[in-house]
């Protein structure tokens, strides 16, 4: 009878136990039924089979819905439902960590949802709840717990969220069984009692005993296992084919076996393409084999920068393999951490920190600080040059020694001016120095020797990219001689001078150093007409003149210009030429002239024809207007220098003016007429005034937002073609604007004004810093530009304003004869294909014939037409406007180049807006999986330059349209080449870069880096 009392009283707890396991299945899974119901996932139901509580779905429903769910407003709304969940369980785990899971649904009804909620909790409702049929120490509880929430609440993230939500489900299902173990031992223990045989008493507690444990030990193990696949990622099918005897055995991946293993030695320079090996390991130390899906994350970020490098993971190909391969490139040197991650569980040491260090000095990159394209110096004394070492990508780098510097930084100079014109190594002398702090090398020289000289600073045996310079050497003398003159203010310097000629740069043949190709487009301003108004002005349009023989002249310096003069009967003045103290102004140095014996100079501006001189006080004339200039510009001929002289005067010019606050009421839907209405009585005060733009109907307050926000529609709708106030040359996918010549009759002038009013606001907004910079939102024409800055035209500025224009007639007259071709030095001009009128490009031009003798100058004057005469009422209303805030003299310092970055800024190039509108055409699975997958990855550890060259070498032009990626026309597409591990090649008339197959990500980022760098300019890689 006891025996049978026993079994039967055994089979009841063990039922009983089924049953209640059951029943709590059925509950969890009514409870994933209603919840993906809910939010309308019945049709992914099956993916979820395996699942059995609704904390398990919450870690794993992202990952399982990636590669079904296609469109982008549906996985939002799933995302948003699955951070919901994850925080009601964090907020359920909390509770439970604190004993004070029985104010869940009290707090919930008090609109309490998530940890939030729960720090933002007043403290009179944390008293009130907890004296709500509680005891007080809950109110202690409670109110600590959310001071600990409130200090950590800029700590929080999803992680952390998600770490809850693990402990909750291993909490509950711990509490099952703990129910179901506690039960069993509680009827064993009464069991006991009741048999009185010992015997009966030592079978019946060991064999329940045992049943409990195998049961303990089952779910137990059931919760590891779906733990760590839940952590892992792993496939649904794969998890199901597993015993429980697996976990028991360690035969799972363990994040904390693996090992990680690198391809390289600390430090690495970089550039190069690093790749390092993650190798999986089951927890009891046998290979996993690496093919399976198992949810490895790997981050890589420079710590200081805070840049994500881009990577890819590529598993090899040996038979289970149990290897991921890790590959990367990064071109900012510095401190990186390298996080390896199995779902969430960092692998074995992670994460780690790697130094990237800079790479070799590159010449290119490496240049002179505070650079001058002529020095002045003293005779025997020492000059410093301050040199920044750069590698490939920009970072700063420096030798090791200074001996390597004393080595590798060589100078080289050669006289100017003379007939002796060989390296002078026993007149001048070097010494080299490392500043290790400021990465910089400091370079001395002294020359004891005086003259012109043009010297090369080198590293090995390659120029720096601003390394060639001229320098002046004066005695004590002559150097207080310059300085006087420099310090002398309102009386007249001046030096005679005999004029040899105009229009040559040259009438001798023997001196080595010739006129450099960039000062024939060097810019200059125009002469001011309040300039000496009191003398006449020659003219010097037409053909370049030679002097006959030698005319004494007068050169007159000023803080502002150069001037060359002839006194008639030797007392009325006649002004020959003028030259603006600016970079533009270019000197070139030669041998004395054959009848005085005088030094030459020749002068040159890049508008005028060169003026040749002959001065017998030429060093110290030149000396006189280098000094002059190098103080109009700040001090230093580099770009940022110049932009930061720039700023700085700019700041200053406007100081005294009040910078209080005016309101502009503007309407959206007419932006245009709204801000000329509110503008129009506005003088030069209101605009240097911080603007607080209001929009109508619209309820904002302007703390920068709407003002920027006007900034950028206003620049759009004013330089937008469809207005008529700019047009383009041709249909081209570059954006450029030119001032319209033909705009209709109801634009009045005024309008040039208030954009170029617009500009200089941006100009002045921009030099203020910090939230107030402004970018010009426009592309204008480097012809445009030019005027700006009183640059004449000339034919070259065809080749990018008007690309069409150049190809079909430009290049036809440049590469042909044109005495055949009957055409005159006049234009003739078609209004709806009819002839309207023939413009004569000089006087009686009609009847002057072009031959192959003159047809330069036909072709710059037809530049000087077609870009600048017949816009000129535009452009000078629009310098009017523009010069009410920012002076002309200030705008002389840049080139039309340097012009456009200062107005519109770098066009960066956002590899995202790439990667969303290229098309890719055709290719393998291979290609389209793998080869893609590099290339984007490659494409995004590009620098600027790198992407622009890149372009370049696929579109043909290194900027992009205003809109982007997304304007390019045509797209820019990607077509996967029959070819296999060879370079890549391009068609830029329709956008397409050809990329072959490769077999690796190191071969396809040296194959494309190699296309890129040595066939970005031309046409020949097809």
């Amino acid at each position: 009878m006891d025996l049978r009392f026993l079994l039967t009283f055994l089979f009841c707890s063990v039922s009983w136990i089924f049953f209640w396991e059951v029943r709590w299945k059925k509950g969890k899974e009514s409870q994933i039924e209603e919840w993906i119901q809910g939010h309308s996932l019945s049709e992914y139901k099956l993916l979820f089979e395996d699942v059995q509580t609704l904390e398990e779905l919450s870690l794993s429903i992202l990952t399982r819905l990636e590669y079904v769910v296609r469109e982008k407003r549906r996985w939002r709304d799933i995302a948003e439902a699955h951070i919901q969940l994850l925080r009601d369980f964090a907020f359920q785990e909390w509770l439970c960590s604190q004993s004070l899971e029985h104010y869940y649904h009290t707090l919930k009804t008090l609109g309490c949802m998530t940890l939030d909620d729960l720090a933002q909790f007043d403290s009179r409702l944390q008293l009130s709840l907890a004296a709500w049929g509680y005891y007080y120490e809950d109110y202690i509880k409670l109110s600590t717990g959310v001071k600990v929430l409130q200090a950590s609440r800029g700590s929080r993230d999803q992680d952390y969220e998600i770490q809850l939500v693990h402990s909750l489900a291993e909490r509950r299902l711990n509490e099952k069984w703990s129910i179901a173990g506690a039960f069993i031992f509680g009827c064993t223990v009464a069991l006991c009692f009741l048999i009185r045989d010992l015997m009966f008493y030592v079978i019946g507690g060991i064999t329940v005993s045992i049943i409990a444990f195998v049961f303990t030990i089952k779910f137990l193990c059931e919760l590891a296992a779906r733990v760590v696949s839940f952590l892992q990622n792993e496939d649904p099918g794969r998890r199901g084919d597993r015993s429980i005897y697996d976990y028991v055995r360690g035969n799972y991946l363990d994040p904390r076996s693996c090992k990680v293993s690198w391809d390289w030695k600390d430090p690495e320079e970089v550039g190069q393409t690093m790749s390092f090996r993650v190798q999986l390991f089951y927890k009891n130390g046998q290979p996993f084999p690496a093919h399976r899906p198992v949810g490895l994350r790997v981050n890589i970020t420079h710590i200081e920068l805070a840049l994500d490098i881009p990577i890819t993971q590529e598993v090899l190909q040996e038979p289970e393999s149990n290897v991921v391969k890790v590959a990367f490139t990064v071109r900012k040197a510095g401190r990186y951490e390298v996080a390896v991650k199995l779902g969430g569980l960092n692998v074995a040491y992670s994460p780690y920190y790697k130094i990237f260090k800079p790479g070799t000095v590159d010449p290119s990159k490496t240049k002179i600080a505070y650079h001058f394209s002529t020095l002045v110096l003293v005779y025997g004394q020492q000059h410093t040059l301050q040199i920044e070492p750069r590698d490939e990508y920009g970072n700063p780098t420096s030798n090791s020694t200074s001996l390597i510097d004393e080595v590798n930084y060589s100078v080289h100079v050669h006289s100017l001016g003379t007939v002796d014109d060989d390296s002078l190594e026993e007149y001048y002398s070097k010494s080299v120095s490392s500043n290790k702090q400021l990465c910089q090398v400091l370079l001395k020289i002294t020359l004891r020797k005086k003259g012109c000289f043009r010297a090369r600073i080198s590293y090995t045996d390659l120029p720096l990219s601003n390394g060639e310079f001229d320098i002046i050497v004066l005695s004590e003398n002559e150097k207080n001689c310059v300085e006087k003159n420099v310090s002398t203010t309102g009386i007249s310097i001046y030096f005679e001078a005999y004029l040899y000629g105009t229009g040559n740069y040259s009438n001798y043949s023997n001196s080595s150093w010739q006129l450099p190709a960039s000062a024939l487009m060097a810019p200059q301003r125009r002469p001011s007409m309040g300039d000496e108004e009191d003398e006449h002005d020659s003219p010097v349009e037409g053909q370049p003149e030679k002097v006959k023989k030698p005319k004494k002249v007068y050169c007159y310096i000023s803080p502002k210009q150069l001037s060359v003069k002839e006194f008639y009967l030797k007392i009325i003045p006649w002004r020959l030429f003028t030259f603006r103290v600016c970079p533009g102004t270019k000197f070139t140095y030669y041998d004395p002239d054959p009848v005085h014996k005088y030094l030459t100079l020749v002068v040159d501006d890049g508008i005028q024809p060169p003026v040749e001189l002959s001065c017998k006080d030429r060093n110290i004339m030149a000396a006189t207007f280098i000094r002059f200039l190098h103080k109009n510009i700040g001090g230093s001929e580099t770009f940022q220098d110049k932009v930061s002289f720039f700023q700085r005067e700019l700041r200053h010019i406007h100081s005294k003016r009040p910078r209080t606050k005016t309101c502009l009421k503007i309407t959206r839907h007419c932006i245009l007429d709204s801000s000329l209405k509110s503008t129009r009585n506005f003088s030069v005060s209101d605009w240097s005034k911080n603007f607080e733009v209001v929009f109508q109907d619209e309820e904002a307050l302007d703390w920068g937002g709407p003002r920027r926000e006007w900034f950028e529609l206003v620049c759009k709708t004013l330089f937008d073609t469809t207005n008529q106030l700019f047009t383009r040359f041709s249909d081209d996918n570059q954006g450029l604007v030119h001032p319209n010549a033909e705009r209709p009759v109801h634009l009045r002038l005024k309008m040039y004004e208030f954009a170029g009013r617009v500009v200089g606001k941006c100009l002045y907004e921009s030099a203020l810093g910090g939230a107030y910079k402004q970018l010009v939102r426009a592309r204008f024409t480097r012809s445009f530009l030019a005027q700006l800055i009183g640059l004449r035209m000339n034919y070259k500025y065809f080749e990018t304003d008007d690309q069409e224009f150049y190809k079909t007639k430009v290049c036809f007259i440049l590469n042909n004869d044109v005495s055949e071709m009957d055409l005159v030095f006049a234009e003739e001009k078609y209004k709806s294909g009819q002839l309207e009128k023939v413009v004569e490009l000089i006087s009686g031009g009609a009847q002057i014939a072009v031959n192959n003798e003159n047809k330069m100058h036909y072709l710059n004057l037809l530049a000087q037409y077609r870009l600048a005469s017949q816009v000129r009422d535009e452009v000078e209303h629009f310098l009017k406007g523009l010069n009410e805030l920012v002076p002309e003299n200030l705008l002389a310092i840049f080139d039309e180049n340097e012009l456009e970055l200062l107005m519109c800024g770098t066009g960066d190039i956002n590899v995202q807006d790439f990667k969303a509108h290229a098309v890719v055409v055709g290719g393998s699975w291979h290609f389209r999986e793998k080869v893609m997958k590099w290339f984007w990855a490659v494409v995004s550890s590009f620098t600027q330059e790198e992407l622009a060259r890149l372009l370049q070498f696929t579109t043909g032009s290194s900027q992009l349209p205003p809109g982007g990626f997304n304007t390019l026309c045509p797209s820019f597409q990607i077509i996967a080449a029959p070819t296999h591990s060879t370079l890549p090649t391009a068609h830029t008339c329709f956008n397409q870069l050809c990329l072959p197959t490769y077999d690796s990500y190191e071969e396809l980022h040296k194959m494309l880096k190699l296309a890129i760098s040595e066939g970005s300019e031309g046409f020949g890689m097809l």
